[in-house]
């Protein structure tokens, strides 16, 4: 019994070409959800994802994140999780109004990047411990930019 039966054979070629398929989707998936944006010079052009949202790749205390653009956040909001992995020290606690209702948060200090070159020193954040979803970059960040919306691009530079 040196060969494998054929219904064997075939079910093993399909099998591959169903995990080949399978795993070009998920690289498809993948490039989709992942931000686009130009940086020509000191402006910054983001196109909007396929959820709608605008996405700006940065940084947070070094650690690569991709920020969701939010200007109904009042101030850029991280994951509890987040904070925790990075150490980040509570500075005290508050109240804030999400889109689900109201939430206890706590403040810390970050230093914040966005692709680009920007980069906002000692920012103060608020941590969202059941917070779900991507850090939120809020007002506090984006009113120190010229943004200009054009349909489904954002565009930002410093004023």
């Amino acid at each position: 019994m040196n060969e494998f039966p054929r219904t064997l054979k075939l079910l093993t070629i399909w099998l591959l070409l169903g995990t080949l398929v399978f795993l070009g989707v998920q690289a498809l998936l993948h490039e989709r959800q992942r931000p686009r944006l130009t940086i020509n010079g000191g402006q910054v052009t983001l196109q909007r994802g396929p959820d709608g949202h605008f996405h700006w790749p940065g940084t947070v205390d070094g650690r690569e994140v991709v920020f969701l653009v939010d200007t109904g956040a009042t101030t850029t909001a991280l994951p509890g999780a987040l904070a925790a992995q990075l150490g980040l020290r509570r500075e005290g606690t508050l109240q804030s109004q999400t889109a689900g209702g109201t939430v206890m948060a706590w403040q810390a200090r970050a230093e914040v990047g966005l692709a680009g070159g920007l980069r906002f020193s000692n920012l103060t954040v608020t941590v969202i411990d059941r917070m779900n979803g991507p850090p939120l970059l809020g007002m506090d960040v984006l009113k120190r930019l010229r943004l200009v919306q054009d349909g489904a691009t954002l565009q930002a530079s410093l004023p």
